[in-house]
C-alpha cells in the first residue's frame, strides 16, 4: 500500500504555504501520497487533533504526520491514537499555556524535529527539552520561527528521514 503523509500546518499559516509544498515534493518523489487539511479556521489547537484523528484513522498503509508550530503539537497527540511510523516536527509549540496536553508524548518509530535558535514564537528550549526526554532526533538552526532561511536544508533532513522510515 501506498504510504501516506499528513501535514498539519502552523496557526497562522495554510496548508500549502512554502515549507509544506517544499517538503511535499520531497514527500511525492518518494512515492508518498501527501494529504494537507485546512486547519486555518480551527483556532483550537485540540479540535485540529480531532480532525486530523478523524481524516487519517482510516489510512490502511503506513502513515507519517508532519507538522509546523501548533501543527507539530497537533501531530504528536494525535501520534498516540495514528501510531505512524513517523513524525517530523519543526518548531513544534511544546509547552505553551493554552494547549491542552502540557506533555505530549510522540508515539512513532521515528520523530525528529527542527527548530531554530531565534525563534520568536516557541522558545528554542522547549525543543531541546522535548528532544531530551523523548530521545528525539533534534536539528537547531540559526533561525527564526518559520524556518525560511534554512528550508533547502531542511528538505534535506526531510528526504533522508524519509529514506530511513523505508
Amino acid at each position: 500500500m501506498q504510504p501516506t503523509i499528513y501535514f498539519a500546518h502552523g496557526k497562522e499559516s495554510g496548508p500549502w504555504g512554502s515549507k509544506i509544498q517544499a517538503l511535499a515534493s520531497v514527500a511525492e518523489r518518494q512515492g508518498y501520497r501527501v494529504e494537507s487539511p485546512d486547519y486555518s479556521r480551527i483556532a483550537d489547537p485540540d479540535v485540529r487533533v480531532e480532525r486530523l484523528l478523524s481524516l487519517a484513522a482510516h489510512e490502511a498503509g503506513p502513515l507519517v504526520l508532519v507538522g509546523s508550530s501548533m501543527g507539530g503539537y497537533v501531530s504528536t497527540v494525535a501520534s498516540a491514537q495514528l501510531r505512524p511510523a513517523g513524525l517530523f516536527l519543526m518548531a513544534p509549540a511544546f509547552y505553551l499555556p493554552g494547549y491542552e496536553v502540557q506533555e505530549p508524548v510522540p508515539e512513532a518509530k521515528l520523530t525528529a524535529l527542527v527548530h531554530g535558535w531565534n525563534d520568536e514564537v516557541v522558545p528554542v528550549e522547549n525543543a531541546i527539552r522535548f528532544a531530551g526526554k523523548h530521545r528525539c532526533e533534534l536539528h537547531l538552526f540559526h533561525s527564526d520561527h518559520r524556518l525560511m532561511s534554512h528550508l533547502q536544508v531542511i528538505t534535506g533532513v526531510f528526504d533522508d528521514f524519509l529514506r530511513r522510515l523505508a
